[in-house]
């Protein structure tokens, strides 16, 4: 740590982290993917999720040393902190570069620790560049994350942060840092790849695992949740399909083609749309009841906002937390060890309605209530 009394905090934003999730472009990685994403009319969310975490630090002692305008500074200043800014950005938008270097410049200031907005391409761009002695804190902002160097909320990164300003002790470990590779996923195959690891202060209710490697050996128990849900089907209901294996055993039951790691539009047994994007979802379920069919991430426990942005607060606020309907196998619950399940929105009131007990399909007519955590 620095011998200052002021608590010196490096802070790097991916201004397009998570731009191609609401649009179902499962990714944001590539000049050409955020492009397609802006022209799509995705509106990039990291700057807002910064903005979460950095508001649990206003009025402690702290100076933000920061990259210019979208990568930092615009948001520290505005928050009324003693911003120093650093470095030069890229003509014509940010790039892994400029990630990269600004790792490099931040560790020449003596920061206490890197404080990071992004998804699993920014890690590996941070991964890349930073010393093994740097401690970092990822905020989750982008469509893939995997790794284990997030902690599970914006909230919860900033919870983190106030600690170590505070003097708490807290354990420093290596975290993974892995990827999926974005063009295998549109494809349907998914190909994850280790990158390193990051230290991180570690506060096990606020930082997230990596994500379970999915070794499932329960194939009847999925396929005994699938025939529940299918047999529990309502006609004229609209259903949000989303991601995932366990989801994918429904659609399967149903004889319908899936999108792996996107979502579809089922009604009457039938596909209406598939791989949709917000707009679309919000379009095509307007002024009909609509229940969104969620399976929740291995080892982990997120359930909205990993890998489903297309899946926005308002379409969750028009269906309500009543009519999620959340699959797991038991021995999926069982590898949180305790921990509770995790709604991450854009929206901290709606992740607030979220919380508290919810029921979870765990089985042919069987189904248990899980808690999910206020984050």
């Amino acid at each position: 740590m620095s011998k200052s009394k002021v608590f010196r905090l490096g802070l790097i934003i991916n201004p397009v982290a998570g731009i191609g999730g609401s649009v179902a472009l499962k990714g944001s990685d590539g000049a050409d993917v955020q492009a397609l994403a802006m022209a799509l009319g995705a509106e990039p969310k990291a700057q807002q999720r910064t903005q979460i975490a950095l508001a649990r630090l206003q009025g402690k002692v702290v100076e933000v040393i920061t990259y210019p305008a979208l990568m930092g500074e615009d948001i520290a200043k505005s928050l009324g902190f003693d911003v120093k800014v650093i470095g030069q950005l890229t003509a014509g938008g940010t790039t892994a570069q400029d990630t990269q270097r600004a790792v490099l410049d931040l560790v020449k200031e003596d920061i206490d620790l890197l404080l990071f907005a992004g998804g699993d391409g920014t890690a590996r761009d941070i991964v890349s560049a930073a010393p093994e002695s740097l401690t970092v804190l990822g905020i989750p902002a982008g469509v893939k994350i995997h790794s284990g160097v997030y902690a599970i909320s914006p909230k919860a990164a900033g919870e983190i942060v106030a600690m170590l300003i505070d003097g708490k002790m807290l354990t420093l470990q290596h975290q993974e840092v892995r990827d999926i590779d974005e063009e295998a996923v549109r494809q349907g195959r998914v190909s994850a790849k280790y990158y390193g690891e990051l230290q991180v202060p570690v506060e096990h209710r606020y930082l997230q695992n990596v994500k379970s490697s999915g070794r499932e050996v329960e194939e009847l128990v999925v396929a005994d949740i699938a025939a529940d849900i299918v047999e529990q089907m309502q006609d004229e209901v609209f259903y949000v399909m989303g991601s995932g294996t366990t989801v994918k055993a429904v659609m399967d039951e149903l004889g319908l083609e899936n999108t792996l790691l996107g979502v579809d539009l089922v009604k009457n047994a039938q596909l209406v749309a598939s791989d949709c994007t917000a707009k679309q979802l919000l379009d095509l379920t307007q002024g009909v009841k609509t229940i969104i069919i969620l399976s929740i991430i291995g080892g982990q426990g997120h359930f909205i906002g990993r890998g489903n942005q297309q899946l926005s607060t308002e379409l969750l606020a028009r269906v309500s937390k009543d009519n999620i309907c959340l699959l797991a196998t038991k021995t999926k619950l069982n590898e949180l060890q305790g921990r509770p399940l995790i709604c991450d929105s854009q929206s901290e009131q709606l992740n607030q309605l979220f919380s508290g007990l919810i029921s979870v399909t765990t089985g042919y007519r069987d189904r248990v209530l899980y808690p999910v955590a206020a984050i």
